[in-house]
C-alpha cells in the first residue's frame, strides 16, 4: 500500500531493512508504478567503488580529468534523466561524495569530474540501507543534511522471522519460478518440509529462503 501511495510522487524514498529482505525489488516496484516507469531505472552499488571512481561513475568526467581519462564520459545521473536512480547501501557512500550528492538532490544539477559546465537532470532518487543512518550521522559518518534529504518517505522492510506467514507464499513463488526454469512445473513441498522452513529463523531473510 505504501509503495502504491508513494510511487507517483517525485519524493525521495529511503528503504530500510536487513540484507536479503528485498530492498531492490521494492525500489523497482516504486519505479514501475511511477510516471517514470517507461524511463531508465539505474542501480548504483554505492560501496563497491573508491571515491574518485564513484564520482566519475555518477557524474561522468571530462577528457583529462584524471590519469587514464582519455575520452569524456557521461555518468549514471545522465543515464537516469527522467527516470529513477537507486542507491543500494547508501550508507557506504564516502563523506566526500555525499556533499556532491546533496547538491544534485537540492539543485537538480551537477558538474562532471574535472569539468566546469553545469548539467541539469530530472531524476527520482531511491536509496536503501541495512544500517542505522541516524546513528551514522551522530557518529559523523553520514551528513545530517543528506540524511534528512533521504528521509522524506521511509519504507521499513520487516525481516522474514517477523513475517513467517509470508513463507508459504514465497515458497510457492520460488517453486513456480525455478520449476519453470528447470522444466519441472509440478513441484510441491511436503507439509513436513514446510514445517521445517517455518521453524527456521532465516538470518539471511528472503534471499536465504530462495537459495534453500
Amino acid at each position: 500500500d505504501l509503495i502504491i501511495q508513494a510511487a507517483p510522487s517525485r519524493s525521495t524514498i529511503l528503504i530500510q531493512g536487513e540484507s536479503g529482505t528485498g530492498k531492490e525489488l521494492v525500489a523497482r516496484a516504486i519505479h514501475a508504478h511511477s510516471p517514470r516507469a517507461e524511463r531508465a531505472f539505474v542501480t548504483v552499488n554505492s560501496g563497491s567503488l573508491p571515491p574518485d571512481l564513484l564520482e566519475s561513475t555518477l557524474f561522468g568526467h571530462v577528457r583529462g580529468a584524471f590519469t587514464g581519462a582519455v575520452y569524456p564520459k557521461k555518468g549514471l545521473f545522465d543515464l537516469a534523466d527522467k527516470g529513477s536512480i537507486f542507491f543500494d547501501e547508501i550508507g557506504n557512500v564516502p563523506v566526500e561524495t555525499q556533499a556532491k550528492l546533496l547538491r544534485v538532490m537540492q539543485e537538480r544539477e551537477f558538474m562532471r569530474l574535472g569539468g566546469m559546465e553545469t548539467i541539469r537532470v530530472d531524476v527520482r532518487i531511491i536509496a536503501a540501507t541495512n544500517v542505522d543512518l541516524k546513528r551514522m550521522t551522530q557518529e559523523g559518518h553520514f551528513r545530517e543534511d543528506l540524511f534528512y534529504r533521504f528521509h522524506v518517505i521511509s519504507v521499513q522492510l520487516p525481516s522474514l522471522r517477523e513475517r513467517k506467514e509470508d513463507i508459504p507464499l514465497l515458497v510457492q513463488h520460488f517453486l513456480r519460478k525455478y520449476g519453470q526454469e528447470n522444466g519441472k512445473t509440478d513441484l510441491e513441498l511436503s507439509p513436513e518440509a514446510l514445517n521445517l522452513l517455518m521453524e527456521h529463523d532465516w538470518p539471511g531473510n528472503v534471499r536465504e529462503l530462495e537459495n534453500v
